[in-house]
This record gives C-alpha cells, structure tokens and sequence, in this order.
C-alpha cells in the first residue's frame, strides 16, 4: 500500500494536492511519501520478528539523505557498495555497526575509509579482493570483519540485468571455491571471517529462488562448521518485488515466515538488503506535458520528464503505471511517452493507453521511488529534478533543483 491517492478527482502525496506541489516546486520532480516509507519498512522489519536479524537498507535505490534519516530512525542500517554511500549514510547518522559493504569492484580507499569508520562488515566478492582487504588492514594495524559473497549458480528469475547470482554474473565466489578461500581468510592475521553473504537478484517475484539459494548457503555453512571456522551472520541479500503492473510478488509476511522456518534451528543473525521493496512504490515522479505529436505511424505525448530522470524504461524495458494529476474525464489514445532527449530511446512509456492530455497538464509516473533519482544524469546538460518529501501535509524539499551553474560548477576552473 502507498499514500498516493486520487481524492476528488485529484492526485493526492498523503495530504498535499499534488498539482499544488508541482507549482511550488516545478516539474520534473520527485516526491516521497514518509508514512509509505515508514510502513514498508516496518512490514519487511517486522516480517522477521521471530529471528535475530539486522535489516541494512540498500542505498543504491535512493541515497537521498533525507530518506536516509527516515529510515535510520526507524532502525535501518545500510547496504552500501561504494564510499560515496558510506559517506552519505554516516551523514544521515545511521550506525556503522549497521552498515555492510558489498560490491565488487572496492577500491583501498574505500576499504580505509570503511575501517576506519568500523562497519559490521565487508561482503568480500574475490580472491584479490581479500587480499587486498587483508594488506590494507593490516597497514592499519586492525582487523578487518568479512563475509564471502556466494555465488550459488541460482536463477533469480527477473531481467538479465538485475540478475546476479548465476555463474555468468560478475558477482561473488563459487560455492566449489567458498570453502577453500575460507580457510585462506582464516589465516590471515588481520580479517576475521564472521559471515556468508548472497544476492542473487533484484525485483524477485517469488520465493522460491532465495530458499534455493539458502539450501546452498546452509550445506555451506555446515562445511565450515566442519573446518572448525565459526560464523555469526548470514546475509541473504535484498532483491523482493514489488507491483509495477501485473506483477504479484510475495508480500514481506510470506516471506518471513518462508525464511524462519528455513533457518530454523541455526544460531545465526540474519541481515537482509531490502531496497525496492521499501522504496519503490514511496516515491513518484511528476512531469508536465509540452504537446502531443502526431506522427505517421505514431502519436507521442512530450513531457518535460526525459531518460535522464528515469532510466528504467529505457534501460530495462521497465512499465511504471501513470495517471493524470487531474482527470479530465478525456477518451484514451495509444501514446509513446516521451522526453526531450536526442535519443529514440527516449521514452517513459511506449504504446501506452492514455487519456488524451493537453499541454500544461501534469501526469504522474508511479513506482518511482526506488532507481529514480537515484540512476538520474545530467545527459543532454539537462539539470537533474529536484526532489520533495511529504509528511502529512508538510512537504519539504529534500533536494534542489540543480541550475545551469552547477552543471559546470565542477569544470570552471579558470574562474
């Protein structure tokens, strides 16, 4: 459920007119809703009750610092992947005992910066990686705590890019190697191995692929055991689904219960990634329409919103629903949704039953809250949306809109 509602044939974000918000603060932009926020977390949380657990928001779908202070108060951690989110996730005051470091690509001054600051863990993702984890620890004179990330050779069952836990992925250590480089990252003297970590997808609309998953990790877990290398955590990862048309993903209860009774009987904390699942449906994206293009073969609605605002069509061949902001009450069209951009692939929404809209008139794209703003650029030197979080019927502008000088503020040096 979200909190953005058509009342009196108006789009409503929690109590503030949506249209009224659009004129205070320009289009494209993006808007939050707190309370969504607050309830998708505390129902994934919560799902996970009857287990020793740490719930690590996955930055990387929105690193706004304001959400990040939402969710911080509500008891996240943070799942991050590069040194940019770990400095963005100490400033929103989240506890760097709650913060594990994935990824696969970590460079020395990341790994400084995230001992120096005492995160939970790093999710270790290669031999070099290790290595390198083990030199700059040692350089330090500390110890490093780490998981491995497997890779458990697991179809997630979602787009080919989001998937990431099959032999062809960049990601993690097979399961034939994860025993052996354990037993190497025991006798380092400055990592301690502490855990086991997989991610195997993301926007996963069943069960089945994490208990899969899980199967392998725990046959693992019993092979260190085995070896005498005792572990504390066991990081699933994040990856749960959530509704952008027809889909029908397992609601964060199911998947609870599927996963305590699962690990059952292990004295392990479990630590999982959500991001999407919290985010996703908290946040739309609101652009005005410039005109409508009648094309030979095509009729194009152009809106003010373009593939540097949201990729996710273009990249993934992504649906996200849209609505008017206003009903009028108008008969439909097929439209191409499309932006400014100098490129075909351009597009919100391609062969979409719209109803007709003039220019001026606003239309809101859902599900925009998770890999919005966050995969947003400057391309086409377009200033990148700005941003609001609505609380009841506060709205509060977590982000400004960026101007022309800051697109060159970086490269005008001589001045």
């Amino acid at each position: 459920m979200h909190h953005f509602q058509l009342i009196n044939k108006e789009l409503y974000a929690e109590e503030c007119k949506v249209q009224d918000l659009a004129e205070e603060f320009g289009t494209p932009l993006y808007i939050y809703s707190a309370a969504t926020l607050k309830r998708h977390y505390q129902a994934f949380d919560s799902a996970f009750h009857g287990l020793s657990h740490l719930t690590c928001f996955s930055v990387k779908c929105n690193a706004n610092l304001s959400v990040l202070r939402l969710l911080k108060e509500q008891g996240a951690g943070a799942d991050i992947v590069s040194g940019g989110e770990l400095y963005r996730a100490l400033r929103a005051g989240m506890d760097p005992r709650k913060i594990v470091f994935s990824g696969v690509g970590k460079q020395r001054q990341e790994i400084r910066e995230a001992l120096e600051a005492g995160i939970l863990m790093f999710n270790v993702e290669s031999l070099p990686e290790l290595h390198l984890l083990q030199t700059t620890a040692r350089e330090m004179n500390c110890t490093a705590p780490m998981s491995l990330r497997i890779n458990p050779d697991v179809d997630p069952r979602t787009h080919p890019y989001i998937s990431t836990g099959l032999k062809k992925n960049k990601f993690g250590i097979s399961m034939d190697l994860a025993l052996e480089l354990f037993i190497q990252a025991r006798d380092l003297p400055n990592v301690e191995p502490v855990g086991i970590d997989c991610h195997i997808g993301s926007q996963l609309t069943e069960i089945e692929p994490f208990l899969e998953a899980l199967d392998r990790l725990k046959t693992l877990y019993s092979r260190l055991r085995d070896a005498g290398i005792s572990v504390q955590y066991l990081d699933l990862g994040g990856g749960l689904g959530i509704t952008y048309a027809e889909e029908e993903p397992p609601h964060p209860s199911e998947f609870g219960r599927a996963l305590t009774q699962a690990l059952q009987g292990l004295e392990l904390t479990l630590i999982l990634e959500p991001g999407r699942v919290i985010a996703g449906n908290a946040g739309i994206l609101v652009t005005r329409t410039l005109f409508a293009k009648e094309a030979e073969l095509k009729r194009f609605l152009v809106v003010d919103a373009a593939m540097n605002d949201l990729i996710r069509p273009a990249l993934y061949k992504a649906h996200h629903r849209m609505s008017e902001v206003a009903p009028q009450g108008r008969p439909e069209s097929v439209v191409d949704v499309v932006g400014p951009i100098c490129e075909t692939g351009d597009f919100l929404a391609r062969d979409r039953a719209l109803p007709e809209m003039q220019a001026g008139e606003l239309l809101a794209v859902f599900s925009a809250g998770a890999y919005g703003f966050a995969m947003a650029s400057q391309y086409n030197s377009r200033c990148r949306a700005a941003e609001v979080l609505v609380d009841g019927d506060r709205p509060r502008l977590i982000r400004k809109r960026e101007t022309y000088q800051d697109l060159v503020a970086l490269e005008d040096i001589e001045n």
